[in-house]
């Protein structure tokens, strides 16, 4: 289990590896981990920075309060510092001051720090680069497989909107006022919102407005930035499994989106190719819209250098890691253990080409925390998303270059976000 760490509310802390010598100042790997604002920790296997540490950079990954702990909008508080709600990223900004402040101890560069992160923490990096919080702290950005810009699944809430969620959150703990909510013991907090049901919202203090509405009005820190997906995100957010009680997948879509239904399924087809679009459709509503929406907002209105990946390789997973008979593909963050180079942190069956996918894949990586380029001597050419026909990169046994893919689909689905 990756997220078996424990629980803490005592959770802001992080680990550094550096393998600079005194007086040297190497490029800042700030990562962030995902888990749905919900679960996760720094400290997983996963993330064990050494190995990129290793090519010249100092790695820094870091924790922030989750769930409701990190999340909750409540009107006493607001009235208390006049916006509730972003904690985590608070947590987040205050952990990037931290770097600032003390990382040239570690031989680490405070002008140079990339903030990187997958799912949620891919969320909290195009949150960062929106906010004027985190400005002159953030030099350049990696997101893998998530951003916060609008989907039709999911609408980011307003201040007043999560007001109304967490008065409801505060009534299941019989919490009226700040102090009673402050007297909840952890597990009484959890317990009372089990799932995903806490997410960042517009609330005036770390986003004074929606990071699309930032990134479009060009106020957003122009740095260079990687953003992209897994081919298969779909097969964790298949659409087949959102409802109990519709199975057939036009009749998901129907209900889902009725006044759009029709044109979805022109793009997404069913009948016979039903349980792929089941697929294709989940993971883009959930997690590869809104990151495609932040590469062309960015490639819109920034001068940075600006690249697009998709990761392709599928890991061999050992019996049990999931149902019998699935094939989950190049899955939701199965790319983390390439980019760490930590494949032995999970018991896949990896073998010679694994390796080779690690060894590539974290060396684009450790060379954009260098430079802002992840281009270099023995790598395949990874040519600018600024370019004509949106060139991407595609990562896997063999990697090489593709054009832009599924360019309608998105177009779409912005249509229908907005």
């Amino acid at each position: 289990d990756p997220f078996a760490v424990g629980v803490s509310e005592d959770c802001l802390y992080l680990n550094v590896w550096t393998p600079a010598k005194a007086d040297e100042r190497l490029p800042v790997l700030f990562w962030v981990h995902g888990g749905g604002f919900a679960v996760g920790s720094g400290s997983e296997p996963r993330y064990d920075g050494a190995k990129l540490a290793s090519h010249g950079i100092v790695v820094v990954v870091v924790n922030m309060r989750l769930n409701a702990l990190g999340l909750l909008a409540h009107p006493a508080l607001t009235k208390e510092h006049g916006s509730s709600g972003n904690y985590a990223m608070l947590d987040l900004v205050a952990a990037l001051q931290w770097v600032k402040r003390n990382i040239v101890a570690f031989g680490g560069n405070p002008g140079a720090v990339t903030i990187a992160g997958e799912s949620a923490g891919s969320m909290f990096v195009s949150m960062l680069m929106a906010s004027p919080l985190a400005r002159g702290l953030v030099h350049r950005a990696i997101g893998e497989s998530g951003a916060q810009f609008p989907s039709p699944e999911r609408p980011m809430k307003t201040l007043a909107e999560a007001h109304e969620h967490g008065l409801a959150f505060a009534a299941k703990l019989g919490a009226k006022t700040a102090a009673d909510l402050r007297k909840a013991s952890v597990d009484a907090i959890l317990d009372a919102n089990p799932g995903l049901g806490f997410w960042p919202i517009v609330d005036g203090h770390f986003l004074p407005k929606t990071p699309e509405a930032i990134f479009l009005a060009g106020e957003q820190a122009d740095v260079p930035l990687i953003a992209g997906w897994t081919k298969d995100e779909g097969y964790n957010f298949n659409i087949l499994n959102w409802m109990k009680d519709v199975k057939r997948y036009e009749d998901v879509v129907a209900r889902l989106m009725p006044d759009h239904a029709e044109e979805i399924l022109k793009l997404y087809p069913g009948g016979s190719q039903s349980a792929q679009s089941a697929r294709d459709l989940g993971g883009d509503m959930v997690i590869i819209h809104g990151t495609w929406r932040w590469l062309e907002a960015q490639r819109k209105t920034g001068k940075a250098p600006l690249f697009r990946y998709r990761f392709d390789r599928a890991p061999k997973t050992p019996k049990g890691w999931f149902p019998a008979g699935a094939n989950a593909g190049a899955f939701h963050s199965c790319e983390i253990l390439y980019v760490f180079d930590t494949l032995d942190a999970f018991p896949w069956l990896t073998d010679a080409d694994d390796q080779k996918v690690a060894d590539v894949t974290s060396r684009y990586w450790v060379n954009f925390v260098k430079t802002g380029d992840p281009n270099g001597s023995g790598l395949a050419s990874w040519p600018s998303y600024r370019e004509a026909k949106f060139p991407l990169l595609i990562i896997d046994k063999e990697t090489g270059l593709a054009h832009d893919l599924d360019r309608k689909r998105h177009e779409m689905l912005a249509r229908i976000a907005t």
